[in-house]
């Protein structure tokens, strides 16, 4: 997985950057959504390597600001996002497990699958 870091490469990679935290300072998405499918068109990685990458950018708090932003206004509710974090944590590990068990090709496809059907049901919700 290594690769020469070229400015095209350092470029296209702030460029998924920006990208991934506008959306997700302006609509909540970012890593699965943004960065993974990127990831995997326009840098080669398997579905393994972008979602792996995507959780690692997110290991940093790199949506702070947007977070505090979001704060500041009154828009987050601490309670419910404690419980979600705490119960994210344990999913994930789960999840990740999981993932590293399964087959490329079916890994990409469940990912696609989930991406449809979040899409459809937003598209078509009331």
């Amino acid at each position: 997985m290594k690769s020469k870091m070229t400015l095209q490469i350092i470029l296209s990679l702030i460029l998924i950057g920006i990208l991934a935290g506008v959306l997700s300072g302006l609509v909540g998405v970012g890593g699965g959504i943004i960065m993974v499918p990127l990831l995997v068109m326009f840098f080669g990685f398997n579905q393994h390597q972008a979602q792996g990458t995507s959780l690692a950018v997110l290991v940093v708090p790199v949506t702070a600001v947007a977070v505090f932003n979001y704060y500041k206004e009154g828009q987050i509710n601490i309670k419910y996002a404690a419980i979600i974090a705490v119960f994210f944590v344990i999913g994930s590990i789960f999840g990740s497990k999981f993932a590293l068990t399964l087959d490329q090709k079916i890994l990409k496809k469940i990912f696609a699958v989930v991406l449809l059907v979040i899409a459809g049901k937003m598209l078509l919700d009331k």
